[in-house]
């Protein structure tokens, strides 16, 4: 059974998912705070946490980074703040996915399934790695490596770099990228794509401003090239 971490300090939003979480079979966890937040995650070992950014006893981010510096669990941030400069320090951060108040419960379910389905072990397939000559990709292993050091890549992020590697070399339609990615039910939002690609650009391009890799074909998708 998928264990469920929620961190918010609004009882009514907290009430909510629990209730929707457990009637979908979730065992569930609730922390009102930062600190508690933490100590559960460390005590029961959630399989992914719901976690909103405005806590009373400390930012939200520093719980993202608190978590990333012992576990890869999914974190799916909720929050009502809306700038891309504060979905970018979450995602930076190590958030896998970034839901806006007020949300639809429908939606967030569908992203914290996706997120949840991402972090699983994939099927094992041959060994294939990929060397663009900055850096290589380790599709078997999961890995990234640039200039001799591994790359920290969320699940989200190694999804969308997945995709577009085992498509090197052809143009992958926005709306494939976000269907293959987040799931069926996506295909409109576009700036998702934006915001993670910006991601894998600045942590492998060497110049993340004049990509060499991580092409864009404008109002059409991204096409990865070697």
């Amino acid at each position: 059974m998928t264990r469920v971490l929620v961190v918010d300090d609004e009882p009514q939003i907290v009430r909510a998912l629990v209730i929707n979480l457990k009637a979908r079979t979730y065992e569930v966890d609730a922390a009102h705070d930062g600190a508690t937040a933490l100590r559960l995650a460390a005590a029961r070992h959630p399989d992914v946490v719901v976690l909103d950014l405005g806590l009373p006893d400390m930012d939200g981010v520093e719980v993202i980074r608190g978590l990333r510096g012992w576990t890869r669990v999914p974190i799916l941030v909720l929050s009502a703040r809306h700038t891309s400069d504060e979905k970018v320090e979450a995602l930076d951060a190590g958030a896998d996915d970034y839901v806006t108040k007020p949300f639809g419960m429908d939606e967030l379910l569908a992203r914290l399934r996706a997120a949840v389905r991402r972090a699983e072990p994939g099927g094992g397939e041959g060994d294939v790695i990929v060397d663009t000559g900055e850096f290589t990709v380790d599709l078997a292993a999961k890995k990234v490596n640039r200039v001799g050091k591994d790359v920290r890549l969320t699940p989200t992020e190694w999804h969308l770099l997945e995709v577009l590697v085992r498509n090197s070399g052809r143009l992958v339609g926005q709306k494939q990228l976000l269907q293959e990615v987040w799931g069926p039910s996506y295909g409109t939002e576009t700036n998702y794509l934006r915001v993670y690609m910006a991601q894998l650009r600045r942590k492998l391009e060497a110049d993340p401003s004049h990509p060499k890799h991580f092409i864009t074909e404008p109002g059409m998708g991204y096409r990865f090239e070697k």
